[in-house]
């Protein structure tokens, strides 16, 4: 029950769009539509333009000249200097070949000699006691003799050696020695002599402007034209549909070949172009694209370059048949677009490569 009143919704959504849209409101199953385009209408207006602007000729009056004469300098003044060499003559020089010297003597020390008396111990005093030798007494105590005695200091005589010159020396003077070389001297010295050279000059005759050159003027008139013009009376637009088969809403393919290297078509494809393309716009107001491929051979952007060029070589043929260029639409795909695998760098065959070089069109719905 929801899957029928679905489809019924559907049903009437779709009738409504066709009839919003201007579609036929029952049409066959299979069959495509696309909007046909009313065709302008124009009229003629004619209108008088200045074809050609006034404007001013000029004639040259030359210049005269005159002859006049002129010293001129032909070689500058200069100067020229003149070497004279130096002269030598020869001297004796005198220097010492060997110095002067003093050789020293020795003068040896002397000796004197003299001696000192010295104190050896000094004198002594003092008691002194004495046993008697024919003591009578037993008791040696009782023989005992005190007596004062006087020593007398002892002396004695030492040499010794005195210095009576020390040693020192004495200088004998030995003469230097003289010699000589030769040397050779400047007696005058070298020089440079300037000497003036003079100017050169030359009388010259020349010709110079007496009187300028002018110019006499001549005014032309401007020159007008009748132009009939067509302008756009009523602007077309998109009034009805057209049946078309739905495969060419699709690329087509078409045989359309070019010279090598080259956007011109050859008479074989113009009498394709006559056959396929001319009744398909002729017969009904549709418009088309033309789309043109290359194969991968060859510098990228020149690829797309001559692909664009060659789409558009279709489209000025057909308008030179009488088609609107507004119905025509020319572009350029170079290698962007391959059918197979043959992209740079890959090998392939010749027919695998002209399967890629191929012009197609399509029904543009518009």
């Amino acid at each position: 029950m929801k899957q029928k009143l679905f489809f019924t919704l559907c049903l009437l959504l779709s009738v409504g769009y066709a009839q919003a849209q201007g579609l036929p409101t029952n049409p066959e199953p299979g069959k495509c539509y696309v909007k046909c385009i009313t065709k302008d209408t124009f009229k003629e207006v004619t209108e008088t333009l200045q074809v050609y602007p006034a404007y001013t000729t000029l004639q040259v009056v030359p210049a005269t000249y005159k002859t006049v004469e002129e010293t001129v300098l032909v070689k500058e003044a200069t100067e020229k200097y003149t070497y004279t060499p130096a002269t030598f003559e020869n001297v004796d020089v005198s220097y010492i070949g060997k110095e002067g010297r003093n050789d020293l003597s020795i003068i040896p020390a002397t000796f004197g000699r003299d001696s000192r008396t010295f104190e050896t111990y000094p004198a002594t005093s003092g008691w002194e006691y004495k046993i008697l030798e024919d003591c009578p007494s037993v008791n040696k105590d009782d023989c005992v003799a005190a007596c004062f005695v006087e020593y007398p200091s002892t002396m004695r005589d030492v040499p010794f050696t005195t210095l009576a010159t020390d040693a020192s020396t004495s200088s004998n003077s030995v003469p230097e020695k003289s010699t000589s070389y030769r040397k050779r001297v400047i007696k005058t010295p070298a020089r440079m002599d300037k000497i003036d050279i003079p100017a050169e000059y030359k009388t010259i005759t020349r010709k110079v402007v007496d009187v300028p050159a002018s110019t006499t003027s001549n005014t032309i008139a401007a020159r007008t034209e009748t132009v009939t013009r067509t302008l756009l009376d009523k602007k077309g637009g998109i009034t009805t549909w057209e049946e078309v088969e739905c495969a060419l809403l699709d690329p087509t393919i078409i045989p359309i070949f070019y010279e090598t290297a080259s956007a011109r078509l050859t008479p074989a494809s113009k009498k394709t172009i006559d056959n396929t393309l001319l009744p398909l716009l002729s017969g009904k107001a549709v418009s088309i694209e033309i789309m043109s491929h290359t194969d991968a051979r060859g510098n990228d952007d020149y690829n797309m370059s001559l692909s664009q060029q060659r789409a558009n070589s279709v489209v000025n043929y057909l308008v030179s048949k009488g088609i609107s260029r507004s119905r025509l639409s020319a572009k350029g795909y170079g290698e962007s677009r391959l059918t197979n695998r043959c992209a740079n760098g890959v090998e392939c065959s010749a027919e695998q490569h002209r399967r890629n070089r191929r012009t197609e069109f399509r029904i543009l719905n518009n």
